[in-house]
C-alpha cells in the first residue's frame, strides 16, 4: 500500500528529528571520549585534541542545530535570539580551535618537529583559517548595512552555504585527526570505526538542514 503524502511528510519530519537528536548525542558524546582519551593536563598535546573537538564537535555543531526546525534547543526562542548564541557558539569555536592550533604548534617547537606536513594538519591549518573568515562574514549579516548592494535573503544564503563548507573542513579535519598515530594506537577495531561515523553523521545532519533551509528553497523558486 503506496503511503499518502502526508504520511510521507511526516515519516520525513520524524527522521530528521530522530537524525538531529542523534547529532546532539555526537556532538557532546565525541568530545567527552576524546577527554577521557587525552587526559587534558597529561601534556601540552593532550590539550589539542581535546580542543579541537569542542570547537568542531560540540560547539560549531550546536552553532548550527540552533536553527533546526525539529531539535533546536531555542526552538521557541526568537530569531534573533538565535542568531546571537549562533554568532556566540561560533567565536568561542574559532577560540577554541585557535588555541588547539597554537598549543600544537608550540609542542611541535619544543620537540623540534615540522609543521603542517600532514593531511591532517594542512587541513586543520586551512579549516581554522576559514573558521576565522566566516565568523568575519557573520557580523554583515548582524550589521547588514554594511553591504547596501546585497539582500539581506542573499546574505543568509551565502553564509549559509560557505558555512556549510567550513564545517565539512572541520569534520574532515576531525576524521584525518582519528588517523593519526597518537588516535590509532588508543582506539581500534569496532571503536576506531564508531568513532569514524562521528563527524559523519553530523555532516550528514547539517547538510540536510542547510540543504532543505537555503539550496532547495533557492532551487524552488526558480
Amino acid at each position: 500500500m503506496a503511503l499518502t503524502a502526508e504520511t510521507e511528510s511526516r515519516l520525513y519530519r520524524s527522521l530528521r528529528a530522530a537524525a538531529g537528536a542523534a547529532a546532539h548525542l555526537v556532538a557532546l558524546g565525541f568530545p567527552t571520549a576524546v577527554a577521557v582519551l587525552a587526559r587534558p593536563g597529561s601534556s601540552l598535546f593532550s590539550w589539542h585534541p581535546l580542543l579541537m573537538a569542542l570547537a568542531f564537535s560540540f560547539l560549531m555543531t550546536e552553532a548550527l542545530l540552533i536553527f533546526s526546525p525539529e531539535t533546536s534547543l531555542l526552538r521557541n526562542f526568537s530569531r534573533k535570539v538565535k542568531v546571537r548564541v549562533h554568532w556566540a557558539l561560533q567565536l568561542l569555536a574559532l577560540l577554541c580551535a585557535l588555541l588547539g592550533l597554537g598549543l600544537i604548534a608550540y609542542n611541535k617547537h619544543l620537540n623540534g618537529k615540522a609543521h603542517f606536513v600532514t593531511w591532517h594538519g594542512l587541513t586543520g591549518l586551512l579549516t581554522v583559517l576559514y573558521a576565522g573568515g566566516q565568523c568575519a562574514g557573520g557580523l554583515l549579516l548582524l550589521y547588514p548595512k554594511l553591504m547596501k548592494n546585497w539582500t539581506l535573503a542573499k546574505l543568509k544564503l551565502y553564509h549559509a552555504t560557505s558555512g556549510l563548507v567550513g564545517y565539512l573542513l572541520g569534520c574532515a579535519s576531525l576524521m584525518l585527526g582519528m588517523c593519526s598515530l597518537w588516535f590509532t594506537a588508543s582506539v581500534t577495531g569496532v571503536s576506531w570505526y564508531l568513532a569514524m561515523l562521528c563527524p559523519l553523521l553530523t555532516s550528514l545532519v547539517i547538510m540536510n538542514q542547510v540543504s532543505n533551509a537555503y539550496l532547495y528553497r533557492k532551487r524552488s523558486q526558480h
